[in-house]
């Protein structure tokens, strides 16, 4: 039995992973560790998953926490381009410090397999598409930047230390639990909750940028695989499979699950932000040849279903 700790468990992503992998067989102990700075306790109500609440920037803490861990999954950072803008040294102090004392913690305490959370920002100006992982990488943004970071100082570990590491570098993650109603929410929160409320939906630029989005489902399930087969790579991996819609196909689909026309109202393109994303997926399709990804459209009518359960709560 493989016994886990993912950092940031309580966020959007870690929680649904956490979920994923106490259903998974071959599991052991899973335990959350989140400062829940951005992540909710309540996001692992139901969950049979212990929260540590401290700070991956604790040596002392996230040392504690990885004393009898065979794998730790690191989805702990501080997300979103902007946000990154506003304060680039926050960025980089929880994504590429952060990263390091998470790795120190982890070889110190004898772990045999980390799997780290990179990012697609990290392609940035390079225009090829799709977005294969031997691109020389060229960040646009300090987010971007510590993402990078992040990715090379795992693959460093494995190289120096023998640390078994996975870089998965994520697409446009969405699904139930990414909260909506902050400044820096990502695009489709955004675009459910200002449906349901019956806002305009905001788009910056023209809305002809695509992205990659992956449903949280599809990502979980690889990140559970790659647990529980102990699976590494010498390279950063993209987690997305190839899909690329604009912001306005994402409003028309919306339009599709919601069964109503919908007002879009523009602004400004974000300073940071990449035109367009789309995955290379052929060597996640070599480790994880099984793998099936849910179908966008799915996706999205159960994220608006998600969201519609929580509005109706309160």
């Amino acid at each position: 039995m493989t016994d886990v700790l993912v950092t940031g468990g309580a966020g959007f992503i870690g929680a649904n992973l956490c979920r994923a992998l106490r259903a998974a067989d071959g599991i052991g102990r899973v335990v959350a560790f989140d400062d829940l700075s951005s992540g909710r306790r309540d996001n692992l109500d139901g969950v049979d998953t212990p929260l540590v609440e401290a700070s991956i920037l604790d040596p002392a803490a996230i040392g504690a926490a990885c004393e009898g861990i065979d794998a730790v999954v690191h989805l702990a950072a501080r997300p979103s381009v902007p946000r990154s803008i506003a304060d680039p040294m926050a960025s980089h102090a929880a994504n590429a410090t952060g990263t390091l004392t998470v790795l120190e913690a982890a070889r110190a305490a004898g772990v045999g397999h980390v799997i780290v959370a990179s990012s697609s920002s990290v392609y940035g100006a390079n225009p090829t598409l799709p977005k294969s992982e031997d691109l020389v990488p060229r960040p646009l943004s300090p987010y971007a930047v510590s993402k990078l970071a992040t990715e090379s100082y795992a693959l460093a570990y494995q190289s120096c230390f023998g640390l078994g590491a996975l870089a998965f570098r994520f697409f446009n993650v969405f699904g139930p639990l990414q909260a909506p109603g902050h400044a820096y929410a990502a695009v489709i929160p955004q675009f459910v909750a200002a449906a349901l409320d019956g806002r305009p939906l905001p788009v910056h630029g023209d809305g002809g940028q695509t992205r990659d989005f992956t449903y949280v489902d599809s990502l979980t399930a690889v990140i559970t695989e790659a647990v529980r087969r102990r699976v590494t790579s010498p390279t950063p991996v993209n987690l997305a499979f190839g899909s690329r819609r604009s912001l306005l196909e994402v409003v028309a689909e919306l339009e599709k699950v919601l069964g109503r026309p919908l007002e879009v109202e523009h602004g400004p393109a974000r300073t940071g932000d990449v035109r367009d994303s789309q995955a290379d997926q052929r060597r996640l399709r070599e480790l994880f040849p099984g793998v099936q990804p849910v179908d966008f459209a799915d996706g999205l009518a159960a994220t608006v279903g998600w969201m519609q359960h929580l509005e109706s709560g309160r």
